[in-house]
């Protein structure tokens, strides 16, 4: 089959343009410049390696009745630990946490499912010790101490209805998932 696409070349001239022009870029030579590439950076010793076994994490909440949410508004917190290794205390003495994803309008600090996944809820993280301090998305963590060897991050993720939806009783149901990506850091 044969196309006419409604163009037509001469070959010979664009040969010959294509031609002049290699000739003229080829005529010029660059000169070499002292510290022409310089390389800056900055070598760091932090305290702790992260645990390659804890850096994904998953939760299972398993099935949640949409019902829950309307009397109790949040799951019991689900542990689970961030282990750094090699701690060395002298060369820092603490750590946070930093967990970044797309924060709920509704609740701010929490974490909304992805996108295509039910509706009016959102997931949050806590310290899992007596104190439970709120650990909010896309700022640092309460201060974790570090010990010499291996230190751990113990939280709890939970799932926790938005009041709107609570109020209306509009929570979607169905599968949900939530992504967020975390960063240590040693202040």
């Amino acid at each position: 089959m044969k196309m006419n696409t409604g163009f037509r070349c001469n070959t010979a001239l664009i040969s010959g343009v294509a031609a002049t022009l290699s000739l003229a870029l080829t005529t010029f030579t660059a000169e070499a410049l002292d510290n022409n590439v310089q390389i800056i950076g900055n070598l760091v010793t932090e305290p702790c390696v992260l645990d390659p076994t804890t850096a994904d994490i998953s939760l299972t909440f398993g099935n949640l009745v949409a019902k829950f949410f309307y009397t109790t508004s949040r799951t019991p917190g689900e542990p689970f630990i961030i282990r750094l290794l090699g701690c060395d205390a002298s060369v820092g003495k603490t750590a946070t946490v930093t967990f970044t994803g797309t924060e709920s309008a509704s609740l701010p600090g929490r974490m909304v499912p992805d996108a295509g996944d039910t509706q009016g809820i959102a997931f949050g993280i806590e310290t899992d010790d007596d104190a439970a301090q709120p650990v909010p998305l896309n700022r640092p963590s309460p201060v974790f101490e570090l010990s010499d060897g291996t230190t751990e991050l113990r939280l709890r993720g939970y799932v926790q209805g938005e009041p709107d939806a609570i109020a209306n009783q509009s929570i979607l149901t169905g599968p949900f998932t939530g992504t967020a990506t975390f960063e240590i850091a040693y202040p």
